[in-house]
């Protein structure tokens, strides 16, 4: 089994070398070459053609009752690095910003030990391109990566976290991450003199009208218990002051704790959009993208006995957390497949996706071990 020296030494080669959304050919290449050094008889690999950066690596069990899926993503952030440390990104304006790196660390730790010490259970584990843009669990779910003998029952992710301290496991029931779904609005209308607004129809007033109306669908469109976030952070209109704008281009987003919630949004979005194209006679255009961005919504019965297992385990910290609305491509994955996503603290070393991110590499040692000890339970029991 992989040292914690070594795994340390691994996570710090893959700091090194970050790259973009479906560009992870040399990260790609350095897991293999990794994987090729463990014991190799209970390992089989396979990748997709149309997806060359994912890989996914079978542990056959020795008495199987279900395969159990493990997912890790690789890519990293257009982000500079502004650490100082001795194995910062060398690639220029790139940055495991959002730890992946030590996402895929932790994965490799547990695939070394169960290289050496055959799981009665079947596993599979899925190293993730395009977690951060282009929806790559979603592309490789509709590419059959979960197919054959590659299929799996369940299915378990981490995400690093510096608001927990080093070490520490925190999950919940119900939803850890929230859907996300990017918003385009269009706005066509009627351009004019700034002096004859009654011959213009003027679309800085209708984006204005479309903006407040949307406040009132959080308000009172959705339980206040459960919450929800709609922001639109740009707005595009007009050239000059006085020419009455034509036409208005918005972008936003949607957060929402359940996809139930979402498609609620979307619907309002829709009918306010309608509104406005009618109140001020133009036509106002909503785009929605949400892709593989579906909120981490943790299966009960999963998640409950993880729970369990971190709080029995006395090597184990865990602390139950809040939901994030932050977004995860895992949503997806764990809409298909049930399945549980969990914390890593990495403690206070920068925020995520920050120029100055640098966990906490102790956290790295206990990751490996609480997923091997839930995973050694979960075995032992014989219901799927």
């Amino acid at each position: 089994m992989l040292t914690e020296k070594e795994l340390i030494q691994i996570r710090r080669q893959l700091h090194q070398i970050p790259e973009l959304a479906l560009q992870e050919k040399q990260t790609c290449s350095y897991l293999k070459e990794i994987i090729a050094r463990l014991p190799q008889s209970y390992l089989s690999l396979k990748t997709l053609p149309q997806l060359p950066t994912a890989l996914l690596v079978r542990v056959q069990g020795r008495k199987p009752h279900r395969t159990i899926g493990y997912r890790a993503d690789i890519d990293a952030l257009p982000v500079k690095e502004e650490t100082d440390l001795e194995f910062a990104s060398q690639h220029e304006g790139l940055m495991h910003a959002c730890g992946h790196d030590l996402h895929m660390t932790v994965a490799l730790g547990i695939l070394s030990y169960y290289s050496e010490h055959q799981p009665q259970d079947n596993l599979v584990f899925f190293f993730q391109p395009a977690e951060e843009s282009e929806s790559g669990g979603q592309q490789a779910y509709e590419q059959g990566a979960f197919t054959g003998e590659f299929q799996v029952d369940e299915i378990y992710a981490l995400h690093d976290t510096p608001q927990l301290p080093a070490g520490l496991i925190g999950c919940r029931l119900g939803t850890l991450f929230a859907g996300t779904t990017e918003v385009d609005v269009d706005f066509l209308g009627q351009g004019g003199h700034a002096a004859y607004p009654q011959r213009a129809k003027d679309m800085i007033v209708a984006a204005a009208a479309f903006i407040e109306q949307v406040q009132t669908i959080i308000s009172r469109n959705v339980d206040p218990i459960e919450g929800g976030v709609i922001t639109f952070g740009k707005l595009r209109a007009g050239t000059i002051r006085n020419v009455i704008a034509g036409e208005a281009h918005l972008e936003g987003t949607i957060r929402g704790l359940t996809q139930k919630m979402i498609e609620l949004i979307d619907t309002r979005l829709q009918t306010i959009a309608a509104g406005i194209g009618q109140s001020f006679e133009a036509q106002v255009q909503v785009h929605l993208r949400q892709g593989g961005y579906w909120p981490v919504e943790n299966n009960p019965r999963l998640t409950q006995k993880f729970i369990q297992q971190m709080q029995a385990d006395p090597q184990v910290k865990y602390q139950e957390t809040q939901p994030a609305m932050t977004g995860e491509d895992f949503g997806y994955l764990i809409a298909q497949i049930p399945g549980t996503m969990f914390w890593l603290g990495v403690g206070e070393t920068g925020a995520l996706h920050s120029s100055t991110f640098n966990p906490d590499e102790r956290a790295i040692e206990a990751g490996v071990h609480a997923v091997i000890s839930y995973l050694q339970i979960r075995m032992q029991e014989e219901e799927i």
